[in-house]
C-alpha cells in the first residue's frame, strides 16, 4: 500500500506564493508517475502537474510558467510551488500516485485559497 499526506495549503492574496508538500510512504516502488490534481468547487477534478519517475514532466495550460513540480527521492517527498497564485487557483489540492496506467493513490487533500 501507499500512502500520501499533503500539507502546505492555506489563505494567500492574489500574485503570492505557496509550496505544497507530499509526503509518501508504503510500497513507493510501485509508482511510476507522481501528481497533483485540484478540484475548485461545483467543478471536477483536474491534473494540475504530472512527475514521471524519469523526470518528464507535465503542466495544466491554466499554470504553466506559474507553478512547478519537484520531488526529493531522499526525503520520498512531491512538492508543488505554486507563484503568481490567481483567484482561480482556489481549490482543494490532492497529491496522487500512477500505478501502471491508473492514478491508484490519492492523498487526503490540502485546501488553498486565493483572495483578490
Amino acid at each position: 500500500q501507499v500512502q500520501l499526506v499533503e500539507s502546505g495549503g492555506g489563505l494567500v492574496q492574489a500574485g503570492g506564493s505557496l509550496r505544497l508538500s507530499c509526503a509518501a510512504s508504503g510500497n513507493t516502488g510501485v509508482i511510476n508517475t507522481f501528481g497533483w490534481y485540484r478540484q475548485a468547487p461545483g467543478k471536477q477534478r483536474e491534473m494540475v502537474a504530472t512527475l514521471a519517475t524519469g523526470g518528464a514532466t507535465t503542466y495544466a495550460d491554466s499554470v504553466k510558467g506559474r507553478f512547478t513540480i519537484s520531488r526529493d527521492n531522499a526525503q520520498n517527498s512531491l512538492y508543488l510551488q505554486m507563484n503568481s497564485l490567481e483567484p482561480g487557483d482556489t481549490a482543494v489540492y490532492y497529491c496522487a500516485g500512477r500505478r501502471l496506467a491508473i492514478w491508484s493513490y490519492w492523498g487526503q487533500g490540502t485546501r488553498v485559497t486565493v483572495s483578490a
